[in-house]
C-alpha cells in the first residue's frame, strides 16, 4: 500500500480537534500510529505548564519526588532517600549501598522518571548485574511510580502506551530511558544526548567494562550516574568506589544503615533479629543483606555466598522460561528433635525446583508424603538414614520404591577435584561435591531456589583439612550448637546431589 497522502482537498477535511483525530486515524491505517502519537506528544510538551514544570524541577530531584509524586497518607520518601536525591545533581556520581528492602529500587525509578520528564534531550541507559533485575523489579517499579505522578502539577497527560513500554520510557525522539544488558558495554558507550544519566542497579556484580564504557560521557557533556546495590564480596568496581580506592574519588558513596531503614519503616526490627538468628551476625550473608556492608565469605566456610546467589539467578531463569528438566529424585532430611523440620528437596537434574518443609512428624506421615512425590514424578528418594530416617527407608523399600540411604558418617572413597584430598566421611564428601558443582570457575549450571533458609544453611558449615590429608566438614550437631539451629534445608539439597548414592559405580546416579 502506498504511503502517499490522499487527494482529499484541504478545505474538505474536518477542522480543529476532529481534524487531528482524522489525521491519527489515517496514520493508524497506514501503520504510522506511533508517529501520530509522537506528533500529539510534541504538541503536549510545548504546553506552557509543562515547560514551567521542567524549569522548576530540572535540577531539584528531591522536590520533584516530594511534590509531584502522590504517596499514601502517612507515607513518603525516607530521609536517606531524599539524601540520595539531593546528592545526585550536586555530586553527579553517587553509589548507594544498603540493606535488603531499604527502598533502593524506588530511588532509581524516581531518578529515571525525573530525568525523562525534565530534560529536553536526555538518554538514560539502565543496566543491572542480571537482566531479571530490570524486567522483574526496576521497570515494574517505574510503571508503579508513573501511575502515582501528579500530572496536574507536571502539566501534561499521563504517559501513553507508546511512551511507557515494558523496558523503555520514550518521550518524543530526544528523551528516552532504556534497558541495557550489563554484558554489552557498547550500548552503554553509544548513548549520546545533551544530558546522560546512567543507572546501575544491583551494581555489585556489574562487569568493569560496563562501568568504563560510561566514562566517555563524563569527559564532555552533562552526565550523571547512580549505582545502587546490596553489597557483596569486597571486590569489583562497586566495592572499590565505596572503599575509596585511588581513581574513584569523584564518586560520592552513601551507606544506608539498617538503623535508618528500621526508623523509616522500610524493614522491621523483628526481621533483623530473625535473620541474625538464622544466619549468624558474623556471617557474610547477614553483613551483606542486613548491615549493608561488604563481607567476604569466611575462608573456613564450605560454599561462598556469591556462588549460591549465582545459582539462584539460574533458578529464576529456568522459572521464567518454564524450562524445568525431568524430575530425578527427592532428598529427604528427616526431623530429629525439637524445632527441626523434615525437608524435601525436589531435584530436576541440575536444578532444585522446590523445597518443602514440615514440622516434626511421625514416620508413616513422612513415608506417605515421599510416596506421593514418587508416585507423581517417579525417580528415587535419598533419605538421611540416621535416627527416624531408618524407618522411612525401610517402609519405602517394603513398598518397592527406590530409596537410597544417606549415612553421613559412612566412609567415603572419593577425592576432591584436584585428586589430592580425600574425605573423613560421606557428609564431608557430599558437601564438598556440592561446592564443586557450584564453582563458577568450572562453568557451574546448578540452579537453586531463592530461599533464605537454604541460603543460610549452605553458607553455615565450616571445613578443615586433617593431618591425614582429608577434608572434614563441620558436623550437623556442631553447627546446631554454634548457631542454635539445624541446617535441614541445606542437608536435603546436599543429599540429593550426593556423589555416592550408587555404591557400585561411585557416581551420582542422577547425572
Amino acid at each position: 500500500m502506498s504511503n502517499s497522502w490522499p487527494s482529499t482537498p484541504h478545505s474538505s477535511l474536518p477542522s480543529g480537534a476532529l481534524r487531528l483525530k482524522a489525521l491519527e486515524a489515517l496514520l493508524k491505517q497506514r501503520g504510522l500510529l506511533e508517529q501520530a502519537r509522537s506528533l500529539t506528544q510534541t504538541q503536549s510538551q510545548a504546553a506552557p505548564a509543562f515547560q514551567r514544570f521542567r524549569e522548576r524541577y530540572q535540577n531539584d530531584l528531591a522536590s520533584f519526588v516530594e511534590t509531584c509524586v502522590r504517596f499514601r497518607p502517612g507515607h513518603g520518601p525516607a530521609g536517606y532517600q531524599l539524601r540520595v536525591l539531593r546528592a545526585l545533581p550536586e555530586k553527579r556520581r553517587v553509589a548507594v549501598r544498603a540493606p535488603h528492602g531499604a527502598g533502593k529500587t524506588a530511588i532509581a525509578a524516581w531518578v529515571i522518571l525525573h530525568a525523562v520528564l525534565t530534560a529536553d534531550d536526555v538518554k538514560v541507559p539502565v543496566t543491572a548485574s542480571a537482566w531479571r533485575q530490570l524486567t522483574k523489579f526496576l521497570f515494574p517499579e517505574i510503571h508503579k511510580w508513573a501511575g502515582r505522578l501528579r500530572w496536574d502539577l507536571i502539566g501534561r497527560q499521563p504517559f501513553s502506551q507508546v511512551e511507557l513500554l515494558t523496558l523503555a520510557l520514550k518521550l518524543g525522539p530526544t528523551c528516552e530511558a532504556f534497558a541495557v544488558a550489563s554484558n554489552n558495554p557498547a550500548l552503554i558507550e553509544g548513548a549520546h544526548a545533551d544530558k546522560i544519566v546512567y543507572v546501575f542497579d544491583e551494581a555489585k556484580a556489574i562487569p568493569d567494562g560496563t562501568w568504563d564504557a560510561a566514562e566517555g560521557a563524563f569527559s564532555t557533556g552533562e552526565a550523571y550516574a547512580l549505582a545502587i546495590s546490596t553489597p557483596g564480596e569486597p571486590s569489583g568496581r562497586f566495592y572499590q568506589i565505596h572503599a575509596r580506592k585511588a581513581g574513584y574519588e569523584d564518586w560520592f558513596p552513601i551507606h544506608i544503615t539498617k538503623e535508618e531503614a528500621i526508623q523509616a519503616g522500610r524493614i522491621s526490627a523483628e526481621w533483623v533479629e530473625q535473620r541474625k538468628r538464622q544466619w549468624g551476625e558474623s556471617s557474610s550473608v547477614y553483613q551483606n543483606r542486613v548491615e549493608g556492608e561488604f563481607a567476604s565469605q569466611d575462608e573456613e566456610s564450605v560454599i561462598p555466598l556469591a556462588w549460591i546467589e549465582a545459582a539462584i539467578e539460574r533458578w529464576h531463569e529456568l522459572a521464567e522460561r518454564k524450562a524445568w528438566p525431568e524430575f530425578t529424585g527427592v532428598g529427604v532430611d528427616v526431623a530429629r528433635s525439637g524445632e527441626d523440620k523434615t525437608v524435601y528437596a525436589l531435584r530436576h537434574k541440575l536444578a532444585i525446583r522446590e523445597l518443602r518443609s514440615y514440622s516434626r512428624q511421625d514416620t508413616m506421615t513422612t513415608v506417605g508424603q515421599v510416596k506421593g512425590i514418587l508416585d507423581a514424578f517417579g525417580g528415587k528418594a535419598i533419605v538421611d538414614v540416621i535416627g527416624m530416617g531408618a524407618g522411612v527407608i525401610d517402609r519405602l523399600r517394603e513398598q518397592r520404591y527406590t530409596a537410597l540411604a544417606f549415612n553421613a558418617g559412612a566412609k567415603a572413597e572419593g577425592k576432591d577435584r584436584s585428586g589430592e584430598l580425600g574425605f573423613v566421611n560421606l557428609r564431608s564428601y557430599a558437601w564438598w561435591h556440592l561446592r564443586e558443582m557450584l564453582d563458577p570457575a568450572f562453568d557451574a549450571t546448578l540452579a537453586l531456589p531463592p530461599d533464605d533458609l537454604l541460603i543460610g544453611d549452605l553458607t553455615a558449615p565450616k571445613w578443615r583439612v586433617t593431618s591425614g590429608g582429608k577434608i572434614e566438614v563441620e558436623s550437623k550437631d556442631d553447627i546446631k550448637k554454634r548457631l542454635e539451629r539445624s541446617t535441614d534445608f541445606g542437608d536435603a539439597v546436599v543429599m540429593v546431589f550426593s556423589p555416592e548414592t550408587d555404591a557400585e559405580r561411585g557416581l551420582n546416579v542422577f547425572f
